[in-house]
């Protein structure tokens, strides 16, 4: 479990009152939101790789966001993104592989070639595993949903070296982390449906992330997370 030593404090959101950083002043800041599964990504990826010191957090209020943040920094304005030798960058997906590829810490790619392959596969098909969900909360849980916690579950048996995707924690397990944290706690509370039954490999992935101090310093709140989920998709 997490040690008190190290968690990090989490930085006061910024909102449509607070007054920019001192932008492209040489500082490397990664901007994020504390309920975003997209901006967890490259938040794990900074916590896995120590690079707490080098990469500043700059939590933004996404329900009251600071008008400076899409005039001066990102104009999508969307989060996350990351200011860095003076250029900002988006997408989360892209935010991780830049970050392993830029910066010192553990790489989150083997060499293997075979895990390096497989790696993009998941990765690529993560779009299509959060379609499915999103896009089926108001239908049939099991049969719409289940195949994609199924792909997961077959998934973590391709190589036993490990519980992780490619058996060492990696880009992959940082890309579905996120919303597997989520999609677990929504449809349990609402639907009282376990992704985890029958899933023994599911079950063991998450019960290892969760002995990652890089992701459960970035965990959401529960209780916020159900409250998002009702409003968004069973309004």
């Amino acid at each position: 479990m997490a040690t008190p030593s190290i968690q990090q404090i989490r930085p006061a959101s910024l909102d449509s009152t607070s007054e920019p950083p001192a932008l492209f002043d040489g500082t490397t800041r990664l901007y994020i939101s504390y309920v975003c599964p997209f901006a967890q990504r490259p938040w794990i990826t900074r916590n896995f790789k120590g690079l707490q010191d080098k990469i500043e957090l700059v939590p933004i209020d996404l329900q009251n966001r600071p008008v400076w943040y899409k005039e001066k920094v990102y104009p999508p304005n969307k989060v996350p993104s990351l200011e860095h030798n003076n250029k900002v960058i988006g997408e989360s997906l892209d935010l991780v592989k830049y970050m392993d590829s830029n910066f010192e810490g553990p790489s989150l790619l083997p060499d293997d070639p075979a895990k390096q392959k497989f790696a993009e596969e998941l990765i690529a098909y993560s779009d299509t595993f959060l379609k499915e969900i999103y896009g089926n909360f108001k239908g049939d849980i099991e049969k719409h949903a289940g195949p994609q916690f199924d792909y997961l579950e077959k998934a973590l048996n391709k190589f036993d070296d490990g519980p992780f995707f490619l058996g060492q924690f990696s880009q992959a397990d940082i890309v579905y982390a996120p919303f597997v944290e989520r999609f677990q706690i929504f449809l349990k509370e609402v639907f009282n449906y376990d992704i985890t039954s029958g899933r023994p490999k599911l079950a063991k992935w998450i019960e290892e992330l969760n002995k990652l101090d890089s992701y459960i310093q970035t965990k959401a709140d529960p209780k916020e997370v159900v409250d998002v989920y009702k409003k968004k998709f069973l309004a």
